[in-house]
């Protein structure tokens, strides 16, 4: 009996018209764990306030980032899904689905109902856990499974933020670059959350959103996502050889007037400028393929911003995508049980 492994990544529009990306953003946005509103709240503001106006201009942001072949999110996802197979052998099929839109879920997963596995490995491709996309990923795929008659043994990898293979991975990109510039300061830019749906996943309210209780990783802030960015951040910085004062772990993408987690990376920006800071390296830990978030946001609209300011130069390294390390990362994770949830 063959082994399955199921790769989900968040998503992309299926096109970059505007009716696609709305469609995008309205699935996206409806999900109850990113916009943790009631839903006769949520569906107004997402179907006649944000899908409306937001669309036109997202979908603008996605013709730039567009290739011939279509989203690089897709793109690098079926070049790892490719590269997984070929790592794992016969013994195991390899898929890949979208959180939102296409491949679904349910339709990767009626495929694999049909194989009779002996077991079935689901990674949710975001390496610090959050409700509103580990834990909404999850939720998905549970949905689906519980229909099923026969259930195969399940193993899901919820994070691996602290991977050693990931840090190392990421390094290695970043030396390319640091081996050719001498950069003054590094930013560690994460996708951000609303301050609420941390303090919800705080273990006793324990988290106090501040750089006392996120200034190390145990077992108090285990499913905390800010104090994963951070220890994150700070195994890079050690394995880089940065030091403390020449980093800064920020967060992007807020969306709506509520406070989201801080500091805010578009205000950091402006302020490293200011300090006469000319040179920086920017990473984005957060995802494990580029993508608007990482190749515009980051690597055009930050650089903009820093430039403008008086910066000089603004370097991104790239993400995981499908180098060597990461295949190697994810291997280890699929073949070893341990820092897994494992249903019997």
């Amino acid at each position: 009996m063959k082994k399955g492994v199921l790769l989900i990544n968040l998503g992309t529009p299926d096109n970059c018209t505007v009716a696609d990306v709305r469609k995008y953003l309205r699935e996206f946005l409806m999900d109850r764990r990113v916009m943790d509103i009631p839903f006769y709240k949520r569906w107004p503001l997402v179907n006649f306030i944000i899908a409306p106006f937001r669309g036109p201009q997202s979908a603008k942001i996605y013709k730039e980032l567009w290739t011939p072949q279509g989203s690089p999110l897709k793109i690098y996802g079926e070049q790892l899904r490719a590269a997984m197979q070929h790592s794992l052998g016969q013994d195991y099929i390899v898929d890949l689905a979208m959180r939102y839109q296409s491949p679904s879920i349910s339709s990767v997963l009626k495929k694999f109902e049909k194989q009779n596995l002996a077991e079935l490995v689901i990674i949710p491709l975001y390496p610090q856990y959050a409700s509103a996309s580990t834990g909404s990923t999850i939720e998905a795929v549970m949905e689906v499974i519980k229909k099923w008659e026969v259930i195969p043994d399940l193993k899901i990898i919820s994070k691996f933020f602290d991977h050693p293979l990931l840090i190392k991975t990421f390094a290695e990109r970043a030396r390319v670059h640091m081996a050719q510039n001498n950069y003054e300061h590094f930013i560690f830019s994460y996708h951000g959350l609303p301050e609420s749906q941390i303090k919800k996943a705080a273990h006793n309210n324990y988290c106090q959103l501040n750089a006392k209780c996120c200034s190390a990783y145990h077992a108090k802030n285990l499913y905390c996502y800010r104090a994963q960015c951070f220890e994150t951040s700070r195994l890079l910085a050690t394995e880089l050889n940065i030091p403390s004062d020449k980093m800064t772990v920020c967060f992007q993408s807020r969306l709506g007037k509520t406070p989201w987690i801080r500091p805010y990376t578009d205000e950091v920006i402006p302020e490293l400028a200011k300090r006469g800071i000319k040179n920086v390296l920017a990473f984005s830990p957060a995802f494990v393929a580029d993508c608007l978030e990482t190749t515009i946001e980051v690597g055009v609209e930050y650089k903009k911003l820093f430039t403008e300011a008086g910066g000089k130069r603004w370097d991104l390294v790239e993400s995981l995508n499908t180098h060597p390390l990461w295949i190697e990362c994810l291997t280890q994770m699929i073949l070893d049980k341990q820092n897994t949830y494992v249903i019997n």
